[in-house]
């Protein structure tokens, strides 16, 4: 990104000016949803929608264009995955863990614990979007499932049942509301160059 007033270049992930007047300093960052419309539409029923750019020049189909893109691999990347495969990342402190979009295809919830904050990873039932957030509730750490003939999220520790925006709906807990975990879904070469010590989730260390 570079902007208007000096000219000055901006990396997207860390927000940092690489670049110009500003070069060393960092934006302050802003949390973020990245949700699919219909989950935003049903959470949020008189929001109001920003109007599409009909000057804009890039194509419907730009996603995929850029996919097909060759990507400039940092060599200490190890191949573990195709530079282009989709990461949740999250970073709390200074640990990073990325978790493979394919492995919350398969095992959601995850129950995990980052940078020693206690937290779960949800897909929701549009199988796009994700999200975050904290399981320790007024110093009660929580695990949870998900019933697989409902798809409802419950805790064990009280039955409670739990909508995609982290609030109790049903149960003992009801009306509670669990702390959102900003993340970020990026290309796993994208997020490892900006966080080479990154940790990794794996399905098979459950």
């Amino acid at each position: 990104m570079r902007d208007t007033q000096t000219g000055s270049w901006w990396q997207q992930i860390s927000g940092e000016a690489i670049q110009g007047s500003f070069k060393g300093q960092k934006l302050v960052p802003v949390n973020f949803d990245e949700i699919s419309f219909g989950i935003w539409k049903r959470e949020n029923p008189n929001g109001r929608v920003l109007r599409p750019d009909n000057n804009k020049t890039e194509s419907a189909d730009w996603e995929n264009q850029v996919g097909k893109m060759p990507v400039r691999i940092n060599a200490k990347i190890e191949d573990t995955f195709e530079p282009r495969a989709i990461m949740i990342g999250i970073k709390i402190g200074e640990t990073a863990k990325a978790y493979p979009f394919s492995a919350l295809e398969k095992q959601s919830p995850i129950i995990d614990t980052v940078g020693g904050t206690n937290i779960v990873l949800l897909l929701a039932d549009d199988k796009k979007s994700v999200r975050a957030f904290e399981r320790t509730l007024e110093g009660r750490k929580l695990e949870f499932l998900r019933k697989t003939d409902t798809n409802e999220l419950v805790d064990a520790e009280t039955g409670s049942v739990w909508d995609f925006s982290g609030k109790a709906i049903k149960g003992e807990l009801e009306g509670k509301q669990l702390i959102p975990v900003q993340i970020i879904k990026d290309y796993w070469f994208d997020w490892k160059t900006y966080n080479p010590n990154t940790l990794v989730y794996r399905l098979e260390n459950r």
